[in-house]
């Protein structure tokens, strides 16, 4: 009886010693499944987790629709009933009550239910989605994410979401620091600093600059910032964007980014978490633009326009002259909640230097400033709101670029234009190698 003892004892022994390794082996294993997203999956647990991740957050993300529109470039637009949308994911909107229309506006224009009435002379924006149809009143447009849009993100954590050290600090009489010297993004904007903005607007003309690396992209926006450049900035961004990564595509796109830490861990580009509240069912946010500026030829420009609402707190955006796309509501924000300190206008790209070379990745046109009008991109009229809820030129504009021989920058003020200026540049070049 001993004997059969000790065998059953070093026999559980041996068992348990051969789970414990199996455990310790396969455990790197299921970590790498969870943090990297690959197109190639080679199976077991890893394989499963992240299947099952990525099956979650695009049924997360893709709404019940009330309605299917195929666009002509290949994108789904989804019409989904406007309660039903992303942003009342957020555990500071559970119970939130949509504002259907904002209670002031810079311009003094009047509201219907959900949009400012349009004045006669204004012209209709046009996204490519708009040829095969439009979605009705109570649902709002959502661009249907892909399994491909998720699977090229680095994690699903991260999909939809900037590199933290992608925002501008222009502070000439300062040393640079870490966040533009190391982020491997360049700039060409202008910009106003204080401490009570309450809003932005300027028309931008629109263009399909050529990207060199899918990992890069090129876009033209206006920022709204407020606290520090360190943990805990507060921005919300609009512009137009090629983003080869975030859309699988070349197209010229409408987009919107906010953030309430620097971009660690909160916001996102368009709905692709929840915060942003859409009431509009015109315009499809992550869409394409349409038509577009030409070298020499016809030029197209969109309108943009920030403002906060000072009774409800809410930061409003309107797309051309009679969209009221939505607003961020108040408790997305810390610093926010009261005003911005920081205007910023222009054009970001990231260059990413894989082959030891400046990117060819242009901005804007790709062309530089001083070609002008038809040639060159600008932005026009841009304006700050101020405390009396007012559009006004900005005082003491400042500019910043990082290379004035890959991409530039060249203010001036006149007439219709207002406050304006040129921008952009081609990337490598002989003077930028």
């Amino acid at each position: 009886m001993e004997a059969n003892f000790g065998f059953e004892k070093n026999w559980v022994r041996k068992v348990v010693f051969c789970l414990c390794l199996f455990l310790v082996l396969s455990a790197p294993l299921t970590c790498a499944g969870r943090t990297t997203l690959s197109t190639t999956t080679t199976g077991g647990s890893g394989g499963s987790i992240q299947k099952l991740e990525v099956q979650k957050h695009l049924k997360n993300l893709n709404r019940q629709p009330v309605k299917t529109i195929k666009s002509p470039d290949g994108d789904i637009i989804d019409c989904v009933h406007v309660s039903h949308q992303p942003a009342f994911d957020h555990p500071d909107l559970k119970n939130h009550k949509i504002q259907v229309r904002p209670n002031f506006h810079p311009e003094g224009k009047t509201f219907g239910e959900s949009k400012i009435k349009a004045s006669s002379n204004s012209k209709p924006i046009t996204q490519l989605w708009h040829k095969n149809g439009r979605c009705s009143e109570g649902t709002i447009p959502i661009r249907r994410t892909k399994k491909d849009d998720i699977l090229r993100a680095s994690s699903v954590q991260k999909f939809g979401k900037k590199n933290q050290r992608s925002i501008p600090q222009p502070k000439p009489a300062k040393p640079l620091p870490d966040i533009i010297t190391q982020s491997g993004h360049q700039h060409a904007i202008a910009y106003v600093e204080g401490d009570d903005f309450y809003g932005a607007k300027a028309t931008i003309n629109v263009w399909d600059p050529k990207i060199q690396q899918p990992n890069e992209f090129s876009l033209s926006q206006m920022w709204i910032l407020a606290g520090s450049f360190g943990q805990d900035l507060n921005s919300i961004e609009a512009g137009w964007q090629v983003s080869p990564d975030l859309y699988g595509d070349n197209n010229t796109r409408l987009f919107t980014y906010w953030t309430s830490d620097a971009y660690q861990a909160t916001g996102c580009y368009n709905l692709l978490c929840s915060g942003f509240v859409q009431i509009n069912n015109d315009i499809a946010l992550g869409a394409s633009i349409f038509p577009l500026s030409n070298y020499g030829s016809s030029q197209y420009d969109i309108s943009i326009l920030v403002w906060k609402d000072p009774k409800e707190g809410n930061w409003w955006m309107q797309f051309g002259n009679d969209h009221v796309l939505g607003y961020w509501p108040a408790p997305l924000f810390s610093y926010l909640t009261e005003s911005a300190s920081m205007i910023e206008w222009g054009g970001e790209v990231v260059n990413s230097e894989s082959d030891g070379q400046h990117t060819s990745t242009q901005m804007g046109s790709g062309h530089f400033p001083h070609e002008g009008f038809g040639k060159a991109s600008y932005f026009k009229n841009i304006q700050i709101v101020d405390g009396d809820n007012k559009l006004r030129a900005p005082k003491d504009l400042g500019t910043y670029t990082e290379q004035q021989n890959c991409y530039n920058l060249k203010t001036g003020s006149a007439g219709d234009w207002g406050s304006y200026f040129y921008y952009g540049g081609p990337g490598r070049n002989p003077n930028c190698p």
